[in-house]
């Protein structure tokens, strides 16, 4: 029995690609009919089927059509290699992936962006590396900066931890008063607090704590970060509190 050949609308049906695609392989010489009618109609056979289907599989697994024009010439056993690397780097890809779907949750839950574990294993920094240099770069080699830089060296990340846990709690505290005025004693009892733990990373002198005072209110990320604990301006709250307790000492 003559074994039936396939128009294209039953490539279409078959495979649920387009004619228009069909048309596109067939310009370009990677899918080509196996036979053309006197009127010109495009005609395959069971083969060419299967040869479109690893087309189509090859091109899920991202590789260009020019990857798979060159990957249909080599032999199965080359083929095989160059699909094993590829499921390595799709791998590394879903890993990737994962790591951004994480962030997303985080951010729209209402996690600030230097919380989030994003740009590792890119080719741009990770948030705290960059923020590391924005440091560099506002600050320079200064004294205070040399200690900050030195003190966290020394510390374990698990040290690391506990004492930025330690900071954010007295931004949690700050924030229940912001229906005080900036200069109250208990927005001062913890502006002093703030200070003592500010000094266990490095000595600040009142140009420094200015310089972190405008930062918290002017930088748009540490507007966010401080906002996520008080439906208030908490930023510019702390602002105020600072530059109070500068005026004072």
């Amino acid at each position: 029995m003559k074994k039936p050949l396939l128009a294209v609308k039953d490539i279409v049906q078959i495979t649920g690609i387009t004619s228009r695609t069909l048309h596109y392989y067939d310009r370009i010489d990677l899918f080509k009919p196996t036979h053309l009618t006197e009127k010109g109609y495009r005609l395959y056979d069971r083969s060419s089927l299967e040869k479109l289907q690893t087309i189509l599989f090859l091109k899920e697994l991202d590789f260009s059509l020019k990857e798979i024009a060159d990957i249909l010439k080599l032999t199965r056993q080359e083929q095989n290699q160059i699909l094993k690397e590829q499921r390595q780097t799709l791998f590394s890809r879903k890993q990737r992936l994962e790591t951004i779907m994480v962030a997303l949750e985080e951010y729209v839950s209402g996690n600030d962006i230097s919380h989030l574990q994003i740009f590792n294993n890119s080719s741009v920094l990770p948030l705290k590396e960059q923020y590391a240099n924005e440091a560099r770069f506002i600050y320079g080699e200064t004294e205070a900066y040399n200690v900050f830089n030195e003190t966290l060296d020394k510390l374990s990340q698990d040290e690391k931890d506990e004492r930025f846990q330690s900071m954010e709690e007295v931004f949690k505290q700050i924030a229940s008063c912001v229906d005080q005025h900036p200069s109250s004693d208990e927005v001062q009892r913890l502006i002093e607090e703030w200070k003592k733990n500010l000094m266990q990373f490095m000595p600040c002198d009142t140009e420094l704590l200015a310089c972190i005072a405008d930062t918290y209110k002017f930088d748009a990320r540490f507007n966010n970060y401080f906002n996520q604990y008080s439906n208030e301006d908490l930023a510019d709250f702390l602002h105020s509190a600072i530059m109070h307790h500068i005026s004072q000492s």
